[in-house]
């Protein structure tokens, strides 16, 4: 937990994602921030949803998790608790950025420019290929896995859309007896398709490895109705796999020896 923990922190702080500072912007021109994190040995599970004022939401999450009795808590609600606790509170200007501004208004033009055509569709709300929501996976000496995951969300999203990164078995999911997962893409998709505990589920009832049940769900499942997006996965053993369906996924892992690798397009 603590290694997942503070692996998210370090991505939230920097405005390169779309996760803590630097998250994309609603329809309405504000940063609503989503996380989740899980551990595999008892299952316990904290979770916040549209917070507007936490520094780190991963922390918060974390703090839903051990020091409340609830999994999920959203909005203004969240944002007090997390006050209430302790953690750090920063002004909402602290998660602005100007790609991520930019990004809103030229969504908001497209918007326009539709609706001045007559009888033009307005253009669906478009999940940007680089996803850019964070996430991480590890596994303990004791064999506990532990997963977490954070996000922005989808830019120019209505008010009060919760995507999959806070949603338990969706976005997020550890099991000690199966593996722990942390997904990013089109989050609409990955809560229909449960696809966190899914990649569980086939280890668990098919027999599959890592590797074939993320592959299964992210490449097959997915892929037949147009869901893309991606998903980290690492069991028991130490197997992990890092499968998607989008044209790359930024990755990278750790081994107990302390070598690290990072990868962006590869296959």
């Amino acid at each position: 937990l603590d290694a997942v923990e503070a692996a998210i922190r370090v991505l939230e702080d920097n405005p390169l994602f779309n996760a803590g500072k630097g998250s994309v912007f609603t329809h309405d021109g504000r940063n609503e921030l989503d996380a989740s994190i899980m551990e595999g040995r008892e299952r316990k599970a904290g979770a916040v949803a549209g917070v507007t004022i936490v520094k780190n939401p991963i922390t918060a999450a974390r703090a839903v998790m051990e020091k409340t009795k609830h999994v999920l808590l959203i909005g203004k609600g969240a944002d007090v608790f997390a006050a209430d606790v302790g953690l750090e509170i920063v002004d909402p200007s602290y998660f602005r950025s100007e790609k991520r501004w930019k990004q809103l208004q030229d969504q908001l033009r497209e918007e326009r420019e539709a609706k001045e055509k007559k009888g033009a569709a307005l253009p669906a709300v478009s999940p940007a290929r680089e996803w850019s929501t964070v996430g991480a996976v590890a596994i303990d000496a004791a064999g506990n896995l532990a997963a977490g995951t954070s996000t922005g969300g989808m830019s120019n999203k209505q008010y009060g859309r919760v995507g999959d990164s806070p949603i338990i078995g969706a976005g997020t999911f550890a099991d000690n007896a199966t593996c722990a997962v942390s997904c990013t893409g089109h989050g609409e998709f990955f809560i229909r398709w449960s696809v966190a505990h899914e990649i569980a589920a086939l280890m668990r009832y098919r027999g599959m490895t890592t590797q074939q049940a993320a592959d299964d769900v992210i490449l097959r499942q997915l892929k037949q109705v147009e869901g893309e997006g991606a998903a980290i996965a690492l069991d028991v053993n130490g197997n992990f796999a890092m499968s998607y369906n989008s044209e790359g996924m930024y990755r990278g892992y750790m081994t107990a020896d302390g070598t690290s690798t990072v990868l962006l397009f590869d296959k």
